[in-house]
């Protein structure tokens, strides 16, 4: 497995390196966004670990340049940056995961064994069409269409709007959710999960629309608006 991580903090990235070595993958490392934006485009890695703030070109806009050319290659964001508007803004720019400094590194380890498992494991289960009331998901391209529109999804999202549509109308908590998005790897903290459902609001329910994902309040989230699966 070739990993590709970008990180300008030197103290971080030799002993990291030299981590993910032993732990068998390839490592490539670019100190500057310039170079990690080249190797990203023209390398051919299973997993991309970039730092959100970078010289010259940041980690947000190399995972916003990869997912512009179709790439879908795995991305975790290392950074300083904990608000939610901040982790909106990351996996909105195509983001798979976020750690914030500083971290743990069994952590890390975990999020990268993740990661790359669900990046090489086939999903036996997809269903290239799903609809509840009048939203539609074609997971196969990762597109959601409601009322006229396309909704363009991360691989993430797709999944999540996967799973609330096959549990419509049933109360989802936050730990079945976190296990379905993120397996038995260490998973992220609270914030993580808040500005996933934040995000995926704001794309499926455009002012007037329906409200499908509704908060249960200290439980987790109900999908649906009585409409059954079709």
């Amino acid at each position: 497995m070739r990993i590709l991580l970008v990180d300008d903090e030197v103290e971080l990235t030799i002993p990291l390196s030299r981590v993910l070595n032993r732990e068998g993958y390839t490592v490539d490392v670019a100190d500057d966004g310039t170079v990690g934006s080249e190797l990203a485009t023209q390398g051919d890695y299973d997993l991309l670990i970039l730092d959100w703030m970078l010289p010259q070109t940041t980690g947000l806009q190399i995972c916003q340049q990869l997912r512009s050319q179709g790439k879908t290659t795995p991305v975790l964001f290392l950074t300083a940056k904990d608000t939610i508007d901040d982790r909106v803004q990351g996996l909105d720019a195509g983001a798979d995961d976020y750690l914030v400094k500083p971290f743990e590194l069994r952590e890390l380890l975990a999020r990268v064994r993740a990661l790359l498992r669900r990046a090489t494991t086939p999903d036996t289960t997809t269903t290239a069409r799903m609809q509840v009331a009048d939203l539609e998901l074609d997971l196969d391209n990762q597109l959601a269409y409601r009322q006229g529109r396309t909704i363009e999804l991360s691989e993430k999202e797709s999944r999540l709007l996967e799973y609330f549509i096959r549990n419509t109308n049933q109360l989802l908590t936050h730990t079945q959710i976190y296990q379905h998005l993120w397996g038995d790897g260490e998973p992220p903290s609270s914030n993580v999960l808040a500005a996933f459902i934040r995000l995926l609001r704001r794309k499926i329910e455009a002012n007037g629309e329906t409200t499908l994902i509704h908060t249960v309040y200290g439980k987790g989230y109900r999908f649906g608006s009585g409409a059954e699966i079709t």
